[in-house]
């Protein structure tokens, strides 16, 4: 029987390559496996020294070909052959991730693992286009929120800090009207950044009364992260135009 191997789950950060942290770097070059999600650098590894094997179980909205339940198998069967398995994930593992998930299947069958953080898009994808999560004298905190999930409308209306919403852009209306209809202010900035860290990066600042009708007229989807707030508009357009520059100049 082989001697049992290893997990490290790694967070790819939000898709650029040089974002990836260098001990996630380090992870990817010393695996015999990777198991690679849709989001973070998956597209970009042919740029790094890896003699790993790559199996590919990227989600997207409304369509799992690999279901969580084979994900954490191959996780347990690749580990028990022996093998050093990296588990790449965009953003961080543990933020709506499923890293926990994948952690305590993985300790349940008796395999080690290991995790690496990443730069999680719920707070980089606002960077990229010019939006600070938190802001003096504007916002002192954030929410960080699955669109997947059911929400509290009134208890998210009442929050007076940044909303930032991931996975949401199928919601994106829906979410925008319930917040206005539980008492936060149509006119409240709003905002959503497409594809960041890309040269295909998008970003669109709105209010929450017209944020949904501007992102559709724009054809903006996923994935994208959302934030609902004044911090939207804390920087002004030449902060994302000085961004936008430097991912076009340094990412071709």
């Amino acid at each position: 029987m082989a001697m049992a191997g290893k997990v490290v789950l790694v967070g790819g950060g939000p898709g650029a390559l040089d974002l990836l942290t260098l001990r996630a770097v380090r992870e990817l070059e010393r695996a015999d496996v990777i198991v690679a999600d849709r989001l973070g650098p998956r597209d970009e590894l042919g740029s790094l020294d890896l003699s790993a094997r790559i199996i590919d179980v990227g989600k997207s909205p409304h369509h799992h070909p690999v279901p969580q339940d084979e994900i954490n198998a191959t996780l347990v069967r690749e580990a028990r052959a022996g093998r050093y398995v990296v588990r790449l994930k965009g953003g961080d593992p543990y933020l709506l991730g499923r890293g926990g998930e994948e952690y305590l299947h993985c300790r349940a069958h008796d395999i080690e693992v290991d995790v690496v953080p990443g730069v999680t898009s719920a707070v980089s994808a606002p960077l990229a286009g010019g939006i600070p999560v938190t802001h003096r004298g504007v916002s002192a905190g954030v929410l960080v929120l699955s669109g997947h999930d059911d929400l509290s409308l009134p208890a998210l209306a009442a929050w007076p800090h940044t909303i930032v919403v991931l996975m949401g852009m199928g919601r994106l209306a829906e979410l925008a009207a319930g917040l206005v209809d539980a008492g936060k202010s149509p006119a409240t900035p709003a905002g959503v950044v497409h594809r960041a860290w890309t040269p295909a990066q998008r970003v669109v600042k709105a209010t929450l009364a017209d944020i949904a009708a501007r992102c559709a007229e724009g054809g903006i989807g996923n994935p994208s992260v959302i934030v609902i707030g004044d911090v939207v508009d804390a920087l002004g357009d030449e902060q994302i135009a000085a961004l936008s520059h430097n991912i076009e100049g340094e990412r071709p």
